[in-house]
């Protein structure tokens, strides 16, 4: 397996995984037309750089397994886990038949690493009820946050 940084030109990877992290209970509960259409889903599809936003893609054999990203959405555009401006907002994505391996805890672990060394000092997120990620998420630092929506969880760095 080998990792490379994300680029603004991945917008149709993110849109993809986007579409699988709604749809994580194997009922198409949202449509690529949801994605596309609804401002609320479609800003995890719009990679930025130059907002600061980072990500990591890993791949085997030249084939996307897993993707990790952390947009910086602002409170007039917030994102499901938005917790206060500069926090910036993770998404995590390992494609079934890969998961189990430690794809998804190295690209989280990735993603974290390089937060911190941008000088960033949280990083929040948003996981349903029910959602089996919770628990790789807890294993490196993410709890609740008290008062924001049910499933917002963030991390100190």
């Amino acid at each position: 397996m080998t990792t490379r940084p994300l680029t603004a030109g991945d917008g149709e990877l993110l849109r993809t995984a986007t579409l699988a992290n709604l749809n994580w209970t194997g009922e198409q509960r949202f449509t690529s037309h949801d994605v596309d259409e609804t401002p609320e889903l479609r800003h995890y599809c719009e990679f930025r750089p130059e907002r600061g936003d980072l990500g990591f893609v890993a791949e085997t054999r030249g084939s996307v397994v897993g993707v990790v990203w952390a947009l910086l959405l602002a409170a007039d555009d917030p994102g499901y886990g938005f917790v206060a401006d500069g926090v910036p907002e993770l998404s995590l994505r390992v494609w079934p038949g890969h998961r189990g391996r430690g794809i998804g805890g190295g690209l989280l672990r990735r993603a974290l690493e390089e937060a911190r060394r941008r000088g960033l000092a949280r990083v929040s997120l948003s996981v349903e009820a029910g959602n089996p990620s919770v628990h790789l998420y807890r294993s490196v630092g993410f709890s609740p946050v008290p008062g924001a929506a049910d499933g917002t969880m963030a991390v100190d760095l």
